[in-house]
C-alpha cells in the first residue's frame, strides 16, 4: 500500500475550510462562461470570414 504524504493530507483537510462550495462553483461557472463567449465569438468570426471570401468571388 502506498503511503500518503503529510502535506497531501493537510492540503485536503484545509481546502474545504479555505473555499466555500459557492465560491468554487462560482469560479467554475465564470471560467465556463468566459470560454463559451470566446468560442461563440470565434465561430462568428469564422462565419464572417467565409461569407467575405464567398462574396469576393
Amino acid at each position: 500500500m502506498k503511503k500518503i504524504k503529510p502535506l497531501t493530507v493537510i492540503t485536503l483537510l484545509l481546502v474545504p475550510f479555505l473555499f466555500t462550495s459557492c465560491e468554487v462553483i462560482e469560479g467554475v461557472f465564470k471560467a465556463g462562461m468566459g470560454f463559451g463567449i470566446f468560442i461563440a465569438i470565434a465561430i462568428v468570426v469564422v462565419i464572417v470570414f467565409i461569407i467575405a471570401k464567398m462574396a469576393k468571388k
